[in-house]
């Protein structure tokens, strides 16, 4: 093994650390080992995780197996009663180059895990491109302050930090410079982006700074936003400015006012509702996806059915579903459980209801133009984040004018244009 192997799991920010952690153990001049960067978001995924290092160690008897990340954070523990893991660094850690320099001494215990909520600020990860990825993701934002009844996250992550607009901006004119045309903004709470800055710029003050530094970026995306959030200047830059895609992924995890008060979600259903109809109304080709969670404890027929309607009423077209999972030391898991063969099967409607919304917007596309970046020789994304394969073979990192043709269910087929 000439270099350290990176086993990724969870959200597109564990994407930009786990090549900043790339970046750094290579110059460490770290080889033989395999760092995962787990995902603490539900307890499948820990399970994963668990079962990645087990197969690791498998396929590599003589390397450093070291694991970091989320869940590596909130349940040291878990992973250093491992055999198979050598050692376990936490979140503050895996970013400091002075970890990897140490990572040869035989003296080093084996869990670095510090308190995470000590962290005050975020730096620039200065990345120079992504391993196999058409698009790159910049970092801008970490940590969360809210406490929403179900989610380990801020414990994983810590409080809300900023990277500085500036340290953005160049972040994003180099990743252009070499060859990246779209970009996208990721963060653990995005739209909270800027409160712990001086002057407390907002997000829509970063994108409209991106997209005014940096002429030669062709398209600029966001990851997952809480609506509640989204401030004047991120509604206009939607309106007005065309490289900001019309795709907008949202938080809203229940359509049912008493659920998102037992969450403590900070929205009601009433403004999920009216953001995608004022969203619609300045840009009225924007596509939403969403994060909904099945089974949350105490829901019944009634309330479930209101997180399903507003698929319709929201007019969502990708949709996260996740089974509730209870996280130990979150209120959630305190509450009163429904039975898991329910949580599944109320999954599986909300799943079965975003296919057929899926399905009427890829039939709505058919015989459209669309712009699509292409992550493969023959597939792609439209500026919708719709997955597209090509009739033939394209440039990767490309944008292309496409015509699309038809589709199979689950992504558009489409011709150069």
């Amino acid at each position: 093994m000439s270099r350290p192997e990176i086993v990724t799991f969870g959200c597109r920010l564990n994407t930009v650390e786990s090549e900043s952690m790339r970046r750094l153990a290579e110059e460490a001049g770290v080889t033989d080992a395999v760092i995962i960067n787990t995902c603490a978001v539900t307890a499948e995924a820990v399970r994963q995780a668990r079962q990645a290092i087990r197969r690791a160690r498998r396929d590599n008897p003589s390397a450093r197996i070291i694991v970091t990340g989320c869940a590596a954070q909130t349940e040291p523990g878990t992973f250093a009663a491992m055999p198979e893991v050598d050692l376990v660094i936490g979140n503050g850690e895996k970013l400091r180059r002075e970890t990897y320099a140490g990572l040869g001494l035989e003296t080093q215990e084996k869990v670095r895990v510090n308190d995470i909520m000590e962290l005050s600020e975020t730096g620039a990860h200065l990345i120079e491109g992504f391993e196999g990825r058409a698009r790159a993701f910049v970092q801008v934002q970490n940590g969360c302050d809210h406490r929403c009844t179900f989610c380990i996250i801020p414990f994983g992550r810590g409080p809300s930090r900023s990277v500085p607009m500036g340290a953005v901006v160049d972040q994003v004119r180099r990743l252009v410079a070499n060859g990246y045309r779209e970009v996208v903004l990721t963060g653990v709470d995005l739209t909270s982006y800027g409160s712990d800055l001086p002057g407390a710029p907002r997000l829509g003050t970063l994108v409209r700074a991106i997209l005014r530094h940096v002429p030669e970026l062709g398209r600029l995306r966001l990851s997952s936003i809480d609506s509640i959030e989204a401030d004047d200047d991120l509604m206009r830059a939607l309106a007005e400015e065309e490289r900001l895609m019309p795709h907008l992924h949202l938080s809203l995890q229940a359509g049912d006012d008493m659920i998102l008060k037992r969450m403590k979600r900070r929205h009601s259903r009433a403004q999920s509702v009216a953001f995608c109809e004022t969203v619609r109304r300045l840009r009225p080709d924007t596509v939403f996806g969403a994060d909904l969670i099945a089974g949350f404890p105490t829901e019944t027929d009634a309330m479930f059915e209101n997180t399903r309607a507003i698929i319709t009423d929201c007019g969502l077209t990708h949709l996260h579903v996740f089974p509730f999972s209870p996280r130990a030391g979150t209120p959630a898991a305190r509450m009163p459980q429904l039975d898991r063969a329910l949580v599944r099967e109320r999954a599986a409607r909300l799943r079965a209801e975003g296919e057929a919304a899926l399905i009427r917007h890829l039939d709505g596309e058919v015989g459209c133009e669309r712009h699509v970046l292409v992550e493969t020789g023959e597939t792609g994304r439209t500026e919708h984040f719709t997955p597209v394969r090509f009739d033939g073979p394209a440039e990767p990192g490309a944008i292309v004018r496409a015509r699309v043709t038809g589709h199979d269910g689950r992504r558009l087929t489409a011709v150069a244009a």
